[in-house]
């Protein structure tokens, strides 16, 4: 019966999101290409695609190779206007969460934050350090930008080709906008390698056109940020704290390895005082002499200012390019650079 009520809203916003999109399409509407690589990381679905650890992934990458990276994000939830450029006096409310992380994360990373994509890649066209190339963080519906390399991502829980456009589902845009993007990863995969028959058949339900390339990844868990690894978990009490889109995958990891008390807010979610209240009484009571708050990164940065506990400690997480493909992917992501660098010249 909801899924009837929210049928003609649903056809309204695929009406003027595809509009939107036959325009620049078209031409009508103008797309820009500039004269640094660029790397569109993005999704089709709001939220919860794993944007953040395949950008950091892409970060390592070109480090790596010498190359001075800069990130590009609007600053989602941040309380400032325009461009602003990551420094150390920048604070989540400047910059938003996942950008505070990133920038502490990697030495030598450029951060800016600019809801106009176009702006603030000239913005950051013009520093004295210039990037070698710029990675857009949740970037596949800002068309005005036409990008090196376009990376679509999609949950293997939930896939594109099987989601609905909101607010019947969570697609921004319609399932064809699919067709923009170099290169597919279907992200959250299990440990187990997907064989050539999954593969292609995946390949088919994404309906994927024969020049886009597939690739699956996995997330790999570390340890906490205070050492100790997840093994050793079952000696604590442990209260996890999450704001992200989807919690699942964590609390499966963690469920491996010990009992635990959870409490979900929504994805990056500003706590407020009485939130903290409602965590530190959960935190005390817990049983046993050790215990332990655990959360995300991202939560991290929002948490640890308002807590002040040793307790209180970060889950990091990477991603990992299955089905021994990661050199292949990454020779295509480097390629496509180098190409695109020689094309300027």
């Amino acid at each position: 019966m909801l899924d009837f009520l929210l049928y003609p809203f649903a056809v309204l916003y695929d009406g003027v999101t595809s509009i939107r999109n036959w325009m620049y399409d078209c031409s009508i509407l103008q797309s820009y290409t500039f004269d640094i690589p660029t790397i569109c990381i993005g999704n089709l679905a709001v939220g919860g695609t794993g944007k953040t650890p395949h950008t950091e992934y892409l970060i390592r990458l070109f480090q790596a190779k010498g190359m001075h990276v800069a990130v590009l994000s609007r600053g989602y939830k941040r309380k400032t206007k325009g461009f602003v450029l990551a420094d150390d006096s920048s604070t989540v409310a400047d910059i938003g969460d996942e950008p505070y992380q990133m920038f502490h994360k990697f030495q030598g990373l450029t951060v800016a934050v600019d809801a106009d994509r176009c702006e603030g890649i000239q913005r950051l066209q013009d520093l004295d350090k210039r990037p070698d190339v710029i990675l857009l963080d949740d970037a596949f519906q800002h068309r005005r930008v036409q990008p090196t390399v376009s990376i679509l991502l999609t949950d293997r829980h939930r896939l594109y080709s099987t989601d609905w456009l909101m607010p019947m589902g969570r697609l921004r845009e319609s399932r064809k906008g699919h067709r923009r993007a170099d290169i597919v990863i279907v992200t959250k995969c299990t440990e187990t390698a997907v064989n050539e028959f999954q593969k292609g058949k995946l390949h088919t339900n994404l309906k994927l056109e024969p020049q886009q390339q597939l690739y699956f990844s996995r997330i790999k868990y570390g340890k906490l940020s205070n050492g100790i690894s997840l093994d050793q978990l079952k000696d604590y009490s442990v209260l996890l704290i999450t704001g992200i889109a989807n919690p699942r995958p964590l609390e499966e990891e963690l469920g491996k390895y010990t009992d635990f008390n959870s409490m979900r807010f929504g994805d990056h979610h500003n706590f407020t005082q009485a939130d903290i209240t409602g965590i530190r009484q959960a935190y005390e009571a817990l049983e046993g002499s050790q215990r332990l708050i655990v959360t995300t990164e991202k939560d991290y940065t929002r948490l640890a200012p308002l807590l002040h506990t040793e307790s209180l400690c970060s889950l990091p997480i990477e991603v990992e390019i299955m089905n021994g493909e990661q050199a292949e992917f990454e020779d295509r992501i480097i390629s496509s650079i180098t190409k695109e660098v020689k094309s300027e010249k």
